[in-house]
């Protein structure tokens, strides 16, 4: 899912802002590109909701380098009022599900914005669960005259 996501993210920046940015998924050490977007999940988690249902969280984190080396403030706060409503709602390209983004923030650090979001969805789990398919249901009933036959039912 974290993939998935990335992704996702990638093809909505890359809508907003063109082919002049350069967006990276996985960490550069050298010849970073300027202007440049970051994709990163910094944490994830998975909680049993009910039965198959599975609640995730990703927060997100979507770092942008500026190209100018005079006034790099300026330009990240530009970038990130753009980003607002570009990661408000992020379209999973796989199956075209739509996820609202939730405790969008910003700073910016060292001349980099970091820009913050939490997707949060609901998935189920395939897997081996065999539903029952008959039960045998022994009943007595008060003046019954089956007196606790067992009578099979299908669901």
């Amino acid at each position: 899912m974290i993939k998935l996501l990335t992704e996702s993210i990638s093809i909505m920046l890359d809508a907003a802002f063109g082919g002049d940015y350069t967006i990276y998924q996985e960490s550069i050490e050298q010849d970073l590109k300027e202007p440049c977007f970051f994709i990163q999940c910094l944490e994830a988690g998975n909680n049993l909701f009910r039965g198959k249902r599975y609640f995730r969280e990703h927060q997100m984190c979507i770092q942008y380098f500026p190209v100018s080396r005079n006034n790099p403030k300026a330009e990240c706060e530009a970038v990130a009022e753009q980003l607002y409503p570009v990661l408000e709602y992020v379209t999973l390209h796989e199956d075209q599900t739509m996820i609202r983004g939730r405790e969008m923030r910003h700073k910016t650090v060292d001349g980099v914005l970091n820009f913050f979001v939490n997707y949060d969805l609901f998935v189920m789990k395939k897997g081996a669960f065999d539903p029952m398919q008959t039960l045998d249901v022994a009943m007595k009933q008060k003046g019954d005259q089956n007196n606790g036959k067992t009578e099979k039912q299908s669901r």
